[in-house]
């Protein structure tokens, strides 16, 4: 019988949990490049809700984790009664086709969006980087309800719904749109979230409208993650991820995706960021 040595056998099981570690590592740390292709359902208008969320900022954003964090917005306060609010502004952010930000797109952005029904009565810029908005009522949420979608900050205020004109300060730039259909963003350079969010190189959105299909886009390669794919057509045909669970598949990803330990669950693809958030391993 061969003699085991004990110290070699200690080693070399020391040095496969180190790289196995490693590589766990490297997997969850984000890393820029690539290319995230996803499938989408067309009901519940979650390629739109993906593409704003790659395409535009809000004032603030409300973290995987469920915390409110800055945006566009550096710092805000409120009067004692609520009502009153300021915002600081960033004053390194550019919008995608060149023109500076600052307070003026804020005040046309919000005054064009929804805002009326959280009370707002009046929306004031302070300097060229704060603004000011004034409630009819008392709202101390006013910060976190202004990270919705809804509210997003787009140059002059130009909310049309048209995502080939899009003009956002997000991480990134469109390519392609077609409503219903497909979508293509190429990343910003040198933008403000570098090196936090916004790690792929390019984007791509695919509307697939049966949940077989997509299912088998992603087992034959062609997309790297699908939402609410059949469960069948992946489940015992292959390795994947999941989200939250097997068996619970909002979302299904190849192993070439990272996925970060927090997702969103406040709206599905990650709070509809999952553009900035996930990248490709």
């Amino acid at each position: 019988m061969t003699r085991i040595d004990r110290r070699a056998l200690f080693t070399s099981g020391a040095a496969a949990a180190l790289l196995a570690a490693t590589g766990t590592a490297q997997a969850q740390t984000p890393r820029t490049g690539g290319v995230l292709r996803l499938a989408l359902p067309r009901d519940g208008g979650s390629m739109d809700l993906v593409a704003r969320g790659a395409v535009f900022d809000t004032l603030t954003e409300i973290g995987p984790e469920g915390l409110l964090r800055a945006e566009l917005a550096t710092q805000w306060s409120s009067s004692h009664d609520a009502r009153v609010w300021r915002f600081d502004l960033r004053s390194d952010v550019t919008f995608h086709k060149g023109q500076v930000f600052g307070a003026q797109d804020v005040v046309a952005s919000l005054q064009e969006s929804e805002i009326a029904q959280l009370g707002a009565a009046r929306i004031d810029a302070l300097s060229p980087y704060s603004v000011q908005v004034s409630l009819a009522a008392a709202n101390p949420h006013l910060p976190y309800l202004l990270a919705d979608h809804r509210f997003a900050i787009t140059a002059d205020g130009d909310l049309s719904g048209d995502l080939t004109a899009a003009n956002g300060t997000g991480c990134y730039r469109v390519e392609r749109a077609r409503n219903g259909r497909d979508f293509r963003a190429t990343r910003m350079r040198d933008h403000y979230k570098s090196g936090h969010a916004g790690w792929v190189d390019t984007v791509e959105l695919v509307v697939i409208p049966d949940a077989a299909v997509r299912a088998e886009a992603l087992r034959d390669g062609y997309v790297d993650v699908a939402a609410l794919p059949a469960p069948a057509g992946l489940l015992s045909r292959g390795s994947y991820q999941y989200h939250p669970s097997a068996n619970d598949m909002a979302l299904a990803a190849s192993h070439d995706v990272g996925i970060p330990r927090a997702i969103g669950n406040r709206s599905v693809l990650d709070d509809g960021r999952i553009a900035e958030r996930w990248w490709c391993i």
